[in-house]
């Protein structure tokens, strides 16, 4: 199969075990897609993916991990590279997510509230191990599942730990988060303008081919994206020539 020169990321967001879509992290606008995240994730393989973004909401919301059950039957299901974030904030939730099959792990909130966790999971687990959720409201970072906004800057955060060795960001623009209204472009040049040597990876407001090849012409190097296939906004089939 011909393959995209930006990297295509599928997500899955899972609450109470299904996979499921939220519209700019509300957790009280919710469409259930599929009661098997497994199934799903055996289809984005089907269709010649070889990555997957799997979140866990609830575990987000409870700052904890719930959900590793249904990593593991996607990790036990597919040869996905898969990774995983949301309610990772203890050093056994991290330990969690690699037993249940994650090749990666985003991490958000420890970050912000606990740099000096999230430096020893980098010493431990490697920078190839482990990507950087920024998760962005006007300009600044926000933690939680999105329910607090914290006090530190876009850019002066990624700065700190760009300095000190992430390579993988995920950034997600929340106020483009399931809209389908197209991603915060601007925002990722900027990015990296800054950091260009960073695997960057766009997420949030992804509704057609065009979105991606946008990214992709901009040198944005991968995208994460959710609802634009659910809903079918996406074409699969001309989505490898961007």
């Amino acid at each position: 199969m011909m393959r995209s020169k930006i990297e295509l990321i599928p997500a899955i967001d899972i609450i109470d075990g299904k996979c499921v879509r939220l519209t700019k992290g509300d957790y009280g606008q919710k469409t259930i897609y599929d009661n098997s995240p497994a199934d799903v994730a055996r289809r984005f393989e089907d269709l010649g993916f070889d990555r997957l973004h799997v979140v866990d909401l609830d575990g987000a919301k409870s700052r904890h991990i719930v959900n590793d059950a249904a990593l593991r039957s996607i990790t036990s299901s597919t040869k996905l590279k898969v990774d995983f974030g949301g309610g990772i904030k203890t050093s056994e939730d991290i330990a969690r997510a690699f037993d249940a099959g994650a090749a990666m792990v985003t991490i958000g909130s420890v970050a912000v509230t606990c740099p000096e966790l999230f430096m020893g999971w980098l010493d431990t687990y490697g920078a190839d191990r482990l990507i950087l959720g920024a998760d962005v409201r006007n300009g600044m970072i926000s933690i939680n599942g999105w329910k607090e906004d914290s006090a530190e800057e876009l850019l002066p955060f990624l700065k700190q730990y760009v300095d000190k060795g992430v390579r993988n960001v995920l950034c997600t623009d929340i106020s483009k988060d399931g809209t389908l209204q197209g991603p915060a472009t601007g925002l990722y040049r900027q990015i990296m303008d800054a950091y260009p040597t960073l695997h960057l990876i766009a997420s949030g407001g992804v509704g057609s081919n065009e979105d991606i090849k946008a990214l992709a012409d901009s040198g944005i190097p991968a995208v994460v994206f959710g609802k634009a296939y659910y809903e079918g906004k996406i074409n699969i089939d001309t989505l490898w020539e961007h």
